[in-house]
């Protein structure tokens, strides 16, 4: 009997967790040992190239159109083994290509990430990091391609521990560089590509294991590669529209000293909840929706949407009223020692706020696409990412003078909610299958009304806490531990959950 989708959400969310605390590790040694200087900036832009392309090829248009297509394949019995090999040689030869030319033009796509790096010393080592790191891209797509199979098949836990494994290698990278003097620049930029063997060696092998094989051969353009492609091409636009909205807020960040580093350290924090419930939601609402379709099961695609909802709703709407109001607290905790100062943490802080109002709508951007790949409609997603687009240029640079480098945080959030809005207009027309059940219904606000109770509550602790001069980590302990345990007293309180929901939610 397969596992209820709630359990596929716990899963992925545990490893997911798992692996944002082993991310916090490596960026509180990353600020205690590069700060926010040159070094630190250099790198961080370097490894966010073959990231931006990893989502644009990988987790963006390639598996947004192959998950449902290979779900499909694999509940028909429609050869899935031949397509899946068909389509990993088809990545294969395109990406290799592609590192190939990244690694040639790297000075250009240094320039297109982080303008305000020409003249000075950060530019040269961000284009000798992005060599080193850009071949990462292959790596990573393929381990991203595989566990999309694997997740079709209802195995979540390889590809949900990949990161994890990623971390591990980077803490140890770092150590060693420490212990035996190297230049950290180069250590982290060694070890990235290292890591992306790592990640694709741990998939490949829980593939093989289950009797998915995937081996290098010529790549055939087979009529379901020219349907995979057609599919793909709309959501590889939608996907580089969401990439230059990344690049905007580089750009903005790059013409001020330090906020390319505050703004990434901000966003590894609002990371946590997002990756762990947007990512977990994501991996495992599109197959099923998919198998849903081809079923013509609307009640059940109805009920897969309202859990992943109400799923969502409840473990985001805490976490964004939580973390702006304590922000500092955690940037002080986390990261403020030694190169990482007392204005890197205030300025870190307020750009984790902004991104905290944004956080709903990134989580709620994660449950409503699924609704139109699942359908294999990625040409509507793409005309709505590019309005989104728009809107956070316009806010980002029109801010800048005003606001600085938050302008950059501003303009994301501004355009995840204006992305949210138009997501949630388009489904109406798809019937049933897109419409919150009752229950939704009926715990969104009490999950609203216990998120808000519970930031009050925290204020309070949060002032007391200062006032008595609790030292930084038990002050940070009390206020997420506490914090959450306000949070579920209320919720049961409010009845926003109750047992009966939980029983029935992990049972088949």
């Amino acid at each position: 009997m397969k596992k209820s989708m709630v359990a596929g959400f716990i899963s992925v969310g545990l490893w997911t967790f798992l692996s944002r605390i082993t991310g916090f590790v490596r960026d509180i040694l990353m600020a205690a040992w590069l700060g926010t200087g040159p070094v630190a900036e250099a790198f961080l832009v370097a490894l966010s190239l073959p990231n931006m392309f990893r989502r644009f090829f990988a987790e963006g248009a390639f598996n947004t159109a192959f998950v449902p297509m290979f779900s499909k394949k694999l509940e028909g019995g429609d050869d899935p083994q031949g397509f899946a090999r068909d389509a990993f040689a088809g990545l294969s030869f395109v990406l290799m290509i592609f590192s190939a030319l990244g690694m040639i033009l790297m000075p250009g796509l240094v320039w297109l990430m982080a303008a305000g790096f020409v003249g000075d010393e950060r530019f040269d080592l961000a284009v000798e990091y992005g060599r080193i790191t850009f071949p990462y891209i292959l790596l990573i797509s393929l381990a991203s391609m595989v566990g999309g199979v694997l997740n079709a098949n209802h195995r979540f836990t390889a590809a949900a521990a990949a990161p994890v494994l990623l971390n591990l290698l980077f803490i140890i990278a770092m150590y060693l560089g420490r212990w035996f003097g190297w230049d950290l620049g180069l250590t982290l930029a060694w070890a990235t590509p290292i890591t992306g063997i790592a990640q694709l060696g741990l998939v490949w092998w829980d593939a093989h294991r289950t009797g998915w094989t995937f081996l290098p051969r010529r790549p055939r353009l087979t009529p379901d590669l020219r349907r995979l492609l057609a599919i793909a091409l709309p959501a590889m636009f939608a996907g580089g529209v969401v990439q230059i909205n990344l690049l905007v807020g580089r750009q903005v960040g790059s013409f001020f000293d330090g906020a390319i580093a505050w703004l990434s350290y901000s966003d590894r924090l609002y990371q946590l909840p997002l990756g762990v419930v947007g990512a977990a939601v994501a991996v495992v609402l599109l197959p099923e929706l998919a198998r849903r379709l081809r079923a013509e099961d609307h009640e059940g695609g109805q009920a897969a949407f309202s859990r992943a909802l109400e799923f969502g709703l409840f473990l985001t709407l805490p976490a964004a009223f939580a973390i702006s109001v304590i922000a500092v607290p955690m940037v002080s905790t986390l990261f403020e020692r030694g190169e990482f100062s007392a204005f890197d943490t205030r300025q870190t802080a307020n750009a984790l706020i902004v991104y905290a109002l944004g956080l709903p709508a990134f989580v709620l951007q994660k449950i409503l696409q699924p609704l139109y790949f699942a359908r294999e409609d990625t040409k509507t997603p793409f005309r709505y990412a590019v309005i989104s687009m728009v809107v956070n240029a316009a806010v980002a640079f029109g801010l800048m003078g005003a606001v600085g480098f938050l302008a950059a945080a501003i303009g994301t959030s501004v355009a995840a909610w204006v992305m949210v809005a138009q997501l949630w207009r388009g489904t109406r027309g798809m019937g049933q299958s897109v419409q919150a059940d009752a229950r939704v219904r009926r715990t969104a606000p009490r999950i609203l009304l216990s998120s808000a109770l519970m930031a009050a509550a925290l204020w309070f602790i949060n002032g007391w806490t200062d006032r008595i001069g609790m030292a930084r980590l038990p002050e940070l302990a009390l206020l997420v531990f506490g914090g959450a345990a306000i949070y579920f007293t209320l919720s049961f309180a409010t009845r926003a959950i109750t047992l009966a929901d939980l029983k029935r939610n992990v049972k088949r």
